[in-house]
C-alpha cells in the first residue's frame, strides 16, 4: 500500500479528529501580549493553558533583554553546530549558574527539551544496561525508552513496591550481562500535578545500584525552598545522578538543560546527536535564559505569587467539592465524569459563554468517563481570576450532572 494512501486513510487517534477540532480543540490561536487575558477568536478569554508558571514572558526586564540582545547579536549568532563553531563565553556561563543553582558539579544547555530527553537517554544506555521507568513518564522519556536496544521495565506511578520488583528484575539481567540500571522518571507530572516520589526512589538505592535520571520540567522554578526544583522540595537532591529541566516552562523561553557530574556531562556533550548535529542555541536565548536566571534566584516574590494563586484555586476547588486528584504542584487537574461528547460542549460553554480558556483532556489521556480540565496557575492571575473561573466551572459541572450537554451538538464555526 502507498505510504501516502494509509497516513491520509488512517490520520491517527488524534488526527481523526482534525476535521472538526483544528483552530478550536487542536491547535487553537491565542492572540494578543502573553498575559493572563487573552484573545480566542476575537473574544477576550481568561487563560489557564500556559506555562508561563513565574510570569516571566512579559516580564518587563525580560522584554528589555529579549529585545537588546535580539538587536545586538541576531538569531544566527553563534553559527554551527555548538562543537564545531557555535560555542561561547555566554553559553558557557549560563552552564556554569545553572549548575550552581541546581546545586550540580556541571550542565550541558540543550537546545530543546523533548529531543534533549530522547537523546540523553539514547547516549547514557548500552544494549547490556536495563532501563526501569515511571508508567506516567511524559513522552518525551517514552520515546527515549524505545531507541534503547536492550531490556526495560516499566513500574506502576509513584508506586514503591512496583519499583522495587522492577529492580529486582532488572538486577537478575544486569548481574548476567555486566550492564547497569537506568531509571527515569518526573519530578513534577504535568498531567496529574503529582510530585514524583523521588525520596522514595533514592531510597532504593540502599539496596539496588542505579543511576537516576529526573525530568523535573514542571519543578525547576517552581518547587523547593529557592525553586531549584522538586528534588530540592523532597531533600534529596544529591540523590539525583542526571537532574534536567526546560527553559519552556518557568523561564518562558526555548532551550533545556542537563545537570550531573562532570565526568558524565562531558561525555554527554560529546555524544549526544541531537546537540552535535543541531545549530548551538542563538545567543539571544542564552542571554535571555541568564536574565531569567537572574530573577529566579533574586526574586523569590515571584514563586510567592505563584503559589498564592496555586492555593487560592486549589482550596478554592476542594471546598466547592471539585476532585483535583492527587496533585501538590501548580498543575492543577478539574476531575469530571462525562464522554468525549461532553467535554465538547463544556469546552464550547466554558469558551463562548464564559470566557474561560483552559485545556481539556480526554481519553485516551484520562480513563474512559473522565474529563479532566487542566489549569496552569502563574503568577500573573489574580484572586479575582480565581473566583471567575472557579464561578464557571460551577455552572458547567451542573449542567453536566443535569445532562444538559447530551441534548445539544454545537460546534465551533470558522472564523
Amino acid at each position: 500500500m502507498d505510504i501516502f494512501d494509509r497516513v491520509s486513510a488512517n490520520r491517527g487517534p488524534l488526527g481523526s479528529h482534525s476535521h472538526y477540532a483544528h483552530g478550536y480543540f487542536a491547535f487553537p490561536k491565542l492572540e494578543g501580549e502573553i498575559q493572563p487575558r487573552m484573545i480566542f477568536r476575537g473574544k477576550t478569554v481568561l487563560t489557564w493553558s500556559l506555562n508561563n508558571y513565574l510570569g516571566l514572558a512579559n516580564h518587563p526586564e525580560v522584554r528589555r533583554v529579549d529585545a537588546e540582545a535580539a538587536a545586538e547579536y541576531g538569531m544566527a549568532l553563534p553559527m554551527g553546530a555548538r562543537m564545531m563553531s557555535g560555542n561561547s563565553n555566554l553559553h558557557e556561563q549560563l552552564e556554569n549558574e545553572l549548575s550552581e543553582f541546581v546545586q550540580k558539579p556541571a550542565t550541558c544547555l540543550l537546545n530543546f527539551g523533548y529531543q534533549g530527553v530522547v537523546s540523553i537517554i539514547d547516549s547514557m544506555v548500552s544494549r547490556h544496561d536495563v532501563i526501569v521507568y515511571d508508567a506516567e513518564s511524559h513522552a518525551c522519556i517514552i520515546d527515549g525508552v524505545r531507541l534503547h536496544a536492550g531490556k526495560r521495565f516499566v513500574y506502576r506511578h509513584n508506586d514503591m513496591a512496583s519499583l522495587e520488583k522492577q529492580l529486582t528484575a532488572a538486577k537478575r539481567l544486569t548481574d548476567e550481562t555486566g550492564g547497569g540500571i537506568f531509571v527515569i522518571t518526573e519530578g513534577v507530572f504535568g498531567m496529574s500535578g503529582n510530585q514524583g516520589d523521588l525520596r522514595g526512589v533514592v531510597a532504593m538505592k540502599e539496596k539496588f545500584s542505579f543511576r537516576l535520571f529526573v525530568d523535573d520540567a514542571h519543578g525547576f522554578g517552581t518547587m523547593g525552598a529557592t525553586g531549584a526544583g522538586t528534588g530540592e522540595e523532597q531533600g534529596v537532591q544529591d540523590g539525583i545522578d542526571l537532574y534536567f529541566s526546560t527553559f519552556a516552562k518557568s523561564m518562558a523561553s526555548i532551550g533545556a538543560f542537563v545537570s550531573g557530574p562532570e565526568s558524565v556531562i562531558d561525555y554527554l556533550r560529546y555524544n549526544m546527536r541531537s546537540q552535535i548535529f543541531a545549530k548551538s542555541l542563538p545567543m539571544p536565548l542564552v542571554v535571555g535564559a541568564l536574565k531569567r536566571l537572574e530573577l529566579l534566584r533574586t526574586k523569590p516574590e515571584l514563586k510567592d505569587n505563584l503559589w498564592i494563586i496555586v492555593r487560592a484555586m486549589q482550596s478554592g476547588l476542594r471546598e466547592k467539592g471539585f476532585n483535583i486528584g492527587t496533585t501538590t504542584s501548580p498543575v492543577t487537574p478539574v476531575l469530571l465524569e462525562g464522554e468525549i461528547a461532553d467535554a465538547t460542549q463544556v469546552t464550547l460553554d466554558l469558551r463562548e459563554n464564559h470566557g474561560v480558556f483552559c485545556s481539556i483532556v480526554v481519553y485516551p489521556v484520562v480513563p474512559k468517563g473522565v474529563i479532566m480540565l487542566r489549569i496552569i496557575p502563574t503568577a500573573s492571575h489574580t484572586l479575582e481570576d480565581v473566583r471567575e473561573t472557579i464561578a464557571a466551572f460551577e455552572a458547567v459541572s451542573d449542567k453536566l450532572k443535569k445532562g444538559l450537554y447530551s441534548r445539544t451538538t454545537a460546534v465551533p464555526q470558522p472564523v
